[in-house]
């Protein structure tokens, strides 16, 4: 899986994405998340949460987008995450 295109993000993400629990996440699992989340809900600001299971980690991956759908605001892996 290669990410080619550079992902639109928010300055939050960009700031989040230097912790180290987040340094770890790469672009294409994000990319992964997006194109195919085994859930996806809009929350109340209009926000979209997208949610997959990155298989190399058995983690579930969270992203979330802004309302246009493409804009990267936040990425983190989900511990409380269950499976429907």
């Amino acid at each position: 899986m290669v990410f080619y295109k550079k992902m639109k993000t928010t300055q939050y993400f960009d700031y989040t994405r230097k912790r180290p629990d987040r340094v770890l996440i790469k672009n294409d699992w994000i990319k992964f998340v997006i194109d195919n989340p085994i859930k996806t809900e809009v929350q109340s600001d209009g926000r979209i949460k997208k949610w997959a299971k990155i298989p190399e980690l058995d983690k579930y991956l969270r992203v979330i987008l802004l309302e246009d759908g493409k804009t990267v605001h936040n990425a983190f892996f989900d511990r409380s995450f269950k499976e429907d």
